[in-house]
């Protein structure tokens, strides 16, 4: 079993930048894809960005694109989301994901392995 733990979350002002990390433990594959997605409260859980840990290809809702950034470090079993230019709509709990046996997806159902989440907060 993967085991994922989102850090870096808080609150931030309209503007403002955070960094999110994922640190993966247990056996990962490195023909799998991981991914971010957010939830807000009463609200369907949205992608937000995705990458292939062997190729590193990546893919961006639009509603994040040009400001958000994911990456990940190989040697660190770690992916990132550097979020800049924060909105209000931003806010969110952020999750990351791990796609085990598959491609890069953007379907959350298609996923395996999940992280508790970390709560962002933009104010303003």
């Amino acid at each position: 079993q993967v085991q994922l733990v989102e850090s870096g979350g808080g609150l931030v002002q309209a503007g403002g930048s955070l960094r999110l990390s994922c640190a993966a433990s247990g056996r990962t594959f490195s023909s799998s894809a991981m991914g971010w997605f957010r939830q807000a409260p009463g609200k369907e859980r949205q992608f937000v960005a995705a990458i292939n840990w062997r190729f590193g290809s990546t893919r961006y809702a639009d509603s994040v694109k040009g400001r958000f950034t994911i990456s990940r470090d190989n040697a660190k079993n770690t992916m990132y989301l550097e979020m800049n230019s924060l909105k209000s709509e931003d806010t969110a709990v952020y999750y990351c994901a791990v796609r085990r046996f598959g491609e890069l997806t953007v379907v959350a159902e298609e996923y395996d392995s999940w992280g508790q989440g970390t709560q962002v907060t933009v104010s303003s």
